[in-house]
């Protein structure tokens, strides 16, 4: 039963604990399931991150889904995953019941605009530091700036964009790498 509570609570407190969704998430899952628990080391955990982003989905919650399932597969998985959800939904349970009587306050409105830019730090930070664990480096920074003005001015699939990436990095590795010596 000790391995459940760890999760689950542990998952909790994420879930509890941290503002600006699934990437401001990446720094304080990093620091609990890899250099606390070390229910998977550092590579594994930048897999299950390339993962996450690529199945549909809330992140964190693929995160945990994967992480659980490594431990205890399907009980895991539910574990971790209810971990995750619970508090966002306890939280929204309340605001909805509350924000009702405040969406109108000059003060509530000053807070969420001041929240607005210490969330896009949040998510700034762990962006930064999965591209330094990813090497991109100055050679290949190009690849995430088209791919992000490709979805973003273009309006093409994102699931199309990791499809090529996917690919090309394949490609990379096969027809590219075998010959660097």
């Amino acid at each position: 039963m000790g391995i459940y509570k760890d999760c689950f609570t542990t998952f909790f407190k994420i879930g509890a604990f941290t503002l600006g969704g699934g990437y401001a998430m990446i720094p304080i899952i990093e620091r609990e399931v890899v250099e606390r628990h070390k229910w998977v080391d550092k590579e594994e955990f930048l897999d299950l991150i390339a993962i996450s982003q690529s199945c549909p989905g809330v992140f964190a919650v693929n995160m945990s889904i994967f992480i659980g399932y490594k431990l205890r597969q399907m009980r895991g998985a539910v574990c971790a995953t209810l971990g995750t959800a619970l508090p966002s939904f306890l939280i929204i349970l309340l605001i909805a019941m509350f924000f009702v009587r405040f969406q109108d306050n000059a003060i509530v409105a000053a807070m969420f605009n001041g929240i607005r830019p210490a969330v896009v730090a949040l998510i700034a930070v762990p962006t930064f530091n999965l591209a330094k664990s990813a090497k991109i480096s100055l050679e290949n920074c190009w690849i995430p700036i088209i791919s992000a003005v490709v979805i973003w001015l273009l309006g093409v699939n994102p699931v199309i964009v990791i499809l090529v990436a996917g690919c090309g990095g394949y490609l990379y590795g096969k027809l590219v790498r075998p010959t660097e010596t």
